[in-house]
């Protein structure tokens, strides 16, 4: 069995960037990644009811990304109510797809950047 790897907020920060249809620069995906981690610690999963209402919303923004999920757990009182607990999990496949997922709107800048003030007979062979 392999030990779980350490999420770093670098890991996250690349993961929320490529996450996020339109972009977000840089310093707002890492301030925001530091904020998320600083919740979860080491751990994968959180209590839900830690969080402030602003906090929750980040939360859903990365819920519908795919780097967040939820879950809940449903135990039964002393005197017989039903009482839910929710919780906040990583979705680790996720983040590591979104990690490793390069995008093509990035790459296809970087070469426009690269190849753009070249003349178009700089690519003919010469004989």
């Amino acid at each position: 069995m392999s030990a779980k790897v350490t999420l770093t907020v670098e890991d996250l920060t690349l993961a929320i960037r490529n996450s996020i249809d339109g972009g977000i620069d840089e310093d707002h995906a890492y301030a925001l990644a530091q904020h998320i981690l600083n919740f979860f610690g080491y751990s994968d999963r959180i209590i839900d009811n830690i969080l402030e209402p602003e906090d929750r919303d980040a939360f859903y923004m990365l819920e519908d990304t795919g780097i967040l999920t939820t879950e809940r757990e449903e135990t039964t009182l002393y005197d017989g109510r039903e009482w839910r607990i929710h919780y906040w999990l990583f979705k680790r496949e996720r983040i590591n797809e979104l990690m490793s997922s390069a995008d093509p709107k990035k790459a296809e800048e970087v070469a426009d950047s690269v190849y753009g003030g070249l003349p178009d007979d700089i690519w003919k062979r010469g004989k």
